[in-house]
């Protein structure tokens, strides 16, 4: 019998506590942060305003005095809380975490959030954002972007 997949919620929920472990390649102290951590950040950025990536890995590894996060975990749990937050907006919540409000440092839109870059687009679009079409396999960015970034 096999064992029923769990939710996005459930992923994000995890009882575990973040760890600051020696880097395997030797850079320094890695964060390993709680799902939970990363959704928290998220949810602090507002209306108009966007955030990097990177500045969400920079504020966790500072908030736990590691050197740096981990990039790999980092990035699974923006998109596991990203969709928890459309399995709660399927369920008729109103507010869940402003996921697309997430970019990469060069202001690309990210394809592996649900919907890919233009459901991101749109969202962003409905907030006031001017969106660059991509070019090629470049993704779509947000313009002048660098303007709306909030500080975390």
């Amino acid at each position: 019998m096999s064992k029923a997949r769990k939710t996005a919620r459930e992923k994000l929920e995890v009882g575990r506590e973040p760890e600051v472990v020696d880097d395997p390649r030797g850079r320094g102290r890695m964060l390993i942060p709680r799902p939970l951590d990363v959704d928290g950040l998220i949810r602090c950025i507002p209306r108009g305003k966007l955030a990097t990536v990177e500045q969400i890995r920079g504020r966790l590894a500072a908030d736990f005095h590691a050197d740096f996060t981990c990039p790999l975990t980092a990035g699974i749990f923006i998109r596991i809380a990203a969709e928890a937050a459309e399995e709660d907006l399927s369920r008729g919540e109103r507010d869940i975490t402003p996921y697309w409000r997430v970019i990469k440092a060069d202001g690309s839109l990210n394809p592996k959030l649900p919907g890919g870059t233009e459901a991101q687009a749109e969202r962003l679009r409905e907030e006031g954002h001017s969106i660059e079409p991509g070019k090629g396999k470049k993704a779509p960015q947000a313009k002048d972007f660098a303007k709306s970034l909030q500080q975390l």
